[in-house]
Parts: C-alpha cells; sequence; structure tokens
C-alpha cells in the first residue's frame, strides 16, 4: 500500500494533462461558490481581467458599470477612454499593491502624491494614463475627474458582492517620498523619469501579504456592516514584455507569475470567501504546446481566451450560457502590454487596452 494508490485521476500528469485535449481539461478546477446573475459583479486587474468583464455582459451577467461613458461618445472608443471595460475608469491594475492603494484613497487613509505629469502641453492623470489618450487640457480638469472617478469607486467597493481581480505583475514604479504606486513607468506615457523622484521595485511574497491585508482593512471600513465580498482570483498568463528587474525577461516573467499563483494559492487555502480560477495555467498548459499564444508566443490568442472562458462559465456561474469555442465574433488577441497605438482610431470590441506595450519600442 502506498498514499497516491486512491488518488483520483486528475492527481496523475498522464491522465490528467497528456492523454487529455488542452480544448477541455477536466476536474481542473473545483468552485467554492457560484456567481449568479442577481449578483452584482465587479472586475479589475491586468489586462487579461478585460475578457471576463465582457464575457458576463456579453451573457447577461450584472456586472457593475458606475463610471459611464457621455452620451456622444461613439461606443467604438469607449476603451480608449477607459469606459466599459471595468467596472469603473480606473484602467489596469497590474499590482497588488496598486489595488490596495487605490482602496486606501477610496477610504481616504492614503493620498496619492505627483501624480499629474504633462505630455506635450497636455496633463495626464499618472494612476491611470490611458483614460485620456490626449490628456486633460488642465491640472484643475484632471483632479477633477479624479474626485468624480473615486466616489464611483466608492459606491463599487460599497454594493459588489463579488470581485474579480486578475494578478498580473510583481514589477512597479514608485515615488519615492510618497510611495505613490504607478501602472508604468515615468517617461513611458507622459511625465519624466528621474532616478532622484522614482524607483523601481520588484515586490516579494511579504509585500504581498502585507498590501493585501491593508487592502482587506480598508475595504472593511468602506463597506462597514455589509460583509467582505466574495473575492475570485487569477493570474494573468501573458508574459512580461519588458523588464527593468536585471535579469533576462524569461527569468522576470517565471519569477513573477510564480510568485502570484503561489500567493493567490495561499489566500485561497486561509480564506472562505477567497478563490482562485486557473486561468494560468489553461493558457499555459504544456499540452498545449503553445496553440492558445500568437507567433510571438506572448499575446494569448482568440481560441485561447475562448478555452478559458468557457471553463471559468462552466465552473462558476448558476446559469450556464451557450459558450462555443469559435463562436465569437471577436477576432483578437490579449497582450499583457499590448494596443500602445495611441492615436484615436476604429478599435475592435475584442482588443484589450494595456499600457506597457509601449515598452516594446524601446527594445534595440
Amino acid at each position: 500500500m502506498n498514499p497516491y494508490q486512491n488518488l483520483p485521476r486528475s492527481a496523475f500528469w498522464r491522465h490528467a494533462v497528456a492523454e487529455v485535449s488542452p480544448l477541455s481539461l477536466r476536474e481542473v478546477h473545483s468552485k467554492k461558490f457560484e456567481i449568479s446573475k442577481t449578483d452584482s459583479t465587479a472586475a479589475a486587474g491586468s489586462c487579461f481581467a478585460q475578457h471576463i468583464t465582457r464575457y458576463l455582459k456579453r451573457h447577461g451577467y450584472n456586472v457593475l458599470d458606475l463610471e459611464r461613458a457621455p452620451p456622444w461618445l461613439n461606443i467604438e472608443y469607449h476603451s480608449q477612454y477607459g469606459f466599459s471595460t471595468y467596472s469603473a475608469r480606473y484602467g489596469n491594475i497590474y499590482t497588488v499593491q496598486q489595488l490596495s492603494q487605490l482602496i486606501r484613497e477610496v477610504e481616504g487613509t492614503f493620498k496619492p502624491q505627483n501624480i499629474c505629469w504633462v505630455k506635450d502641453g497636455r496633463f495626464y492623470d499618472a494612476l491611470r494614463p490611458s483614460i485620456e489618450p490626449e490628456g486633460f487640457e488642465s491640472e484643475e480638469e484632471l483632479y477633477l475627474h479624479r474626485k468624480v472617478h473615486i466616489e464611483k469607486l466608492r459606491q463599487m467597493l460599497f454594493s459588489m458582492d463579488v470581485f474579480i481581480f486578475t494578478l498580473g505583475l510583481t514589477e512597479a514604479w514608485i515615488h519615492n517620498s510618497s510611495g505613490t504606486v504607478y501602472p508604468t513607468a515615468p517617461g513611458v506615457i507622459a511625465g519624466d523619469y528621474k532616478a532622484s523622484e522614482y524607483s523601481f521595485i520588484n515586490y516579494e511574497f511579504a509585500d504581498l501579504e502585507h498590501g493585501f491585508k491593508e487592502l482587506l482593512v480598508s475595504l472593511n471600513s468602506i463597506r462597514g456592516e455589509r460583509p467582505i465580498p466574495r473575492i475570485l482570483l487569477t493570474v494573468s498568463p501573458v508574459p512580461l514584455t519588458a523588464t527593468a528587474a536585471g535579469m533576462h525577461v524569461l527569468q522576470a516573467t517565471a519569477y513573477s507569475k510564480g510568485l502570484l499563483r503561489a500567493f493567490a494559492g495561499q489566500l485561497t487555502k486561509h480564506h472562505k470567501n477567497i478563490d482562485y480560477f486557473p486561468s494560468y495555467e489553461i493558457i499555459t498548459n504544456q499540452a498545449a504546446r503553445g496553440i492558445f499564444f500568437e507567433k510571438n508566443m506572448r499575446n494569448v490568442s482568440s481560441e485561447g481566451v475562448e478555452v478559458a472562458m468557457k471553463m471559468f462559465f462552466e465552473s462558476y456561474l448558476s446559469h450556464l450560457p451557450d459558450v462555443k469555442l469559435n463562436s465569437s465574433n471577436d477576432n483578437h488577441t490579449t497582450n499583457e502590454h499590448s494596443n500602445g497605438n495611441r492615436n484615436l482610431s476604429h478599435k475592435d470590441e475584442g482588443d484589450v487596452q494595456c499600457e506597457d506595450a509601449i515598452l516594446e519600442a524601446f527594445g534595440k
């Protein structure tokens, strides 16, 4: 006798991976809770999270959208201005620290500093630099928009029943004197990089734990007597576009994704209301032999997105819609740092908006 003799087939690589089609993995996930059409669901995170939002909306689920586009803005341009992408107009949130900072700002226990970056006479909100492709006309306009944004976020955090967050990166840039965390480095979209003002940081496990603990404390404060929502974590499968960590980008990607995956697992293990969905494993599965990535081995293909979303629906949703592979009209890919083109032009519904694709242009 040995302890492996009576384990299920899902515990063995040959039966669970090597001999199973990557298009239909079985028993890859066991959910803690369901998401119903009556749940108020909010979503945030790195670029890959945009697909979850889109698929839920498409199938009639109650995805909060508290910062709506003005009626005169054509729907073709919503995502370029940060509308109809997430549950509020916060853009991509790549790190735990960035999310924690934002929730603490809503609570009133943290005030970000040095968030007005300038480029060509226009003003950009450094904490969501892509939501105004041409920037604001004045610093006053920027702060007025941010004030409205924070109030909408307060409504979202108070009312949501389910919060879906995609962990994207461990690398970030911070303001030295205040500790303000940015989604992208100064000088990439706007602003100017000065070593005396900004520093690169690559978060460690203890940093993630501390940031998430602060997040939960602030969320409890905002919600008052309302219980903490069900939290669903995913890890983005999209590799880094570039790294400032002083190592090969392959190693930097492995470090970042491995740390985030371990952290998500730890949270799921110790919190009854937190669960993890394995989109990262589904896309990077060795049995797929890279078919879920485009030729650059970084962008997730439309088929990869559909496979992950199909399994997501099968795992969590109390009402299972008819999700079939290749049934979507979207012709798109996902890139953790894609769509650096800042020109106002038509974007396909399936495009995702990511700031750090611009980093690709700096490679020589």
